[in-house]
């Protein structure tokens, strides 16, 4: 990345942390809530907002009950055929979210975390209105600016924001590049960047919360140090068979 855009990276980080101090605590609550009634954070993103759901479910310094959905549970345990992760234009498919969310298996005291940068795609969009029909929480990572300059993708004409108890607006530009370039196009993309650093804000203020109720948080230690796996094995089993964790 150039130093431009570095510099304008820097200053989109700076003002998230200013824009996200009124909006990440109301966020934090639903799953601190969820986390005190033996609830799991249900994450879900497609595309480079995979990366997004995988900081909020099992990673090390991150909360152990929570659960990541994605496209690629269809093969891994719903028996589809490979294949069907070729297609394109499978995030854009409203059609096999309710197959999702069936082998989630979610309870009705678990919140989701739903990440579109774009918000508009239709498996996200029906994965909100799915959750949210069924009474669980939604807190919704998207950038505002650019779900609001395209069309919406999803039959009811709603957007992933539409559905959100909480929205957290992660600041990234149209397009989600910063860098212009000469013939018109841009380079540098950061939403990956300030949606990941909205993550971890909503993480931590999860864990500062429960602290102040008076319950122990449920964190992962880190598999790579001594006594970490031991320690992460025996809190994962408190939720047993509502937690997924695969290597990809």
């Amino acid at each position: 990345m150039s130093v431009s855009a570095t510099a304008s990276a820097a200053a989109l980080l700076e003002r998230l942390n200013e824009v996200a101090k009124t909006d990440v605590t109301p966020a934090a609550e639903l799953l601190a809530s969820s986390v005190r009634n033996n609830g799991v954070i249900q994450a879900f993103g497609t595309g480079h907002s995979q990366g997004t759901a995988l900081e909020i479910a099992g990673r090390a310094g991150g909360l152990i009950p929570t659960n990541r959905i994605a496209l690629s549970d269809l093969v891994q345990f719903g028996g589809e055929d490979p294949a069907v992760l070729a297609d394109p234009m499978l995030e854009r498919r409203g059609d096999v979210v309710s197959r999702l969310y069936e082998m989630a298996a979610p309870q009705p005291q678990d919140v989701f975390v739903i990440a579109s940068s774009s918000g508009v795609n239709s498996s996200v969009v029906e994965m909100a209105h799915i959750v949210t029909s069924k009474g669980h929480k939604l807190v919704v990572i998207t950038s505002l600016q650019h779900s609001s300059q395209v069309p919406a993708r999803h039959e009811s004409g709603k957007r992933l924001s539409d559905f959100a108890d909480v929205t957290l607006d992660n600041g990234a530009p149209f397009g989600d590049t910063l860098l212009p370039l000469p013939d018109g196009t841009s380079v540098g993309g950061v939403s990956s960047l300030t949606a990941g650093l909205l993550a971890q804000m909503l993480v931590a203020d999860t864990v500062r919360l429960l602290i102040e109720w008076g319950i122990e948080p449920p964190v992962y230690v880190s598999n790579n140090v001594p006594g970490g796996y031991e320690r992460n094995i025996k809190l994962e089993a408190l939720y047993e068979g509502r937690l997924r964790r695969t290597a990809s």
